[in-house]
C-alpha cells in the first residue's frame, strides 16, 4: 500500500486503503487453503472474500469513481477500473461452489492484486491533485460528532 504520498490522510482514501489491506488478506488466506489442497476452507474463503468485494467496489464506483469520472482526466482509467471490478467480481461469483475452477480462482486473485496496486499507487494519487475540494466534501464519509 502507498505510504509516501499522503493519500491516505483523505478520509475516504484512508477507508478504501484499509479494506484493501482487509481483502488481500482475506485473498492471500484462500490462496493459501487453494494452495494447500483445503478447499473445504477455500469455499467458505471464497465467499467471504466476495462479500468484502462487493461493498468495497460500490463505494468505490458510486463516490470516489463518480466524481472522477465526472471530473473527466482520469476518467479512461475509471472505465478500466470499474471493467476489472466487473471481471473479478464475475469470476468470483461464477464459481460453482460444488466443483470449482480453482485455477480461475487464482488467476482472479492475482488480478485482484494488480488491480488494488494500481488503484493504490496510481489512482488515488492521482484523485488527491486532480479533484477540488468540493468533489471531496461530497465524498468524504461522515464523522461523528465530538463527543456523541
Amino acid at each position: 500500500m502507498c505510504n509516501y504520498c499522503g493519500c491516505r490522510d483523505f478520509p475516504l482514501i484512508g477507508r478504501l486503503s484499509e479494506e484493501h489491506w482487509r481483502i488481500g488478506e482475506s485473498a492471500g488466506e484462500l490462496r493459501r487453503a487453494i494452495g494447500e489442497g483445503r478447499y473445504g476452507d477455500a469455499v467458505p474463503l471464497l465467499d467471504e472474500l466476495l462479500a468484502q468485494l462487493v461493498p468495497h467496489t460500490a463505494a468505490e464506483e458510486n463516490g470516489l469513481f463518480a466524481e472522477l469520472r465526472a471530473e473527466g482526466s482520469l476518467a479512461d482509467a475509471v472505465d478500466r477500473l470499474c471493467a476489472e471490478h466487473d471481471e473479478i467480481h464475475g469470476v468470483f461469483g461464477a464459481i460453482d461452489r460444488a466443483a470449482p475452477d480453482w485455477p480461475a480462482v487464482l488467476e482472479a486473485i492475482r488480478k485482484l492484486h494488480r488491480h488494488i496496486d494500481g488503484e493504490e499507487h496510481g489512482l488515488f494519487p492521482a484523485a488527491v491533485i486532480m479533484l477540488p475540494i468540493s468533489a471531496w466534501d461530497r465524498i468524504t464519509p461522515e464523522r461523528p460528532a465530538v463527543g456523541g
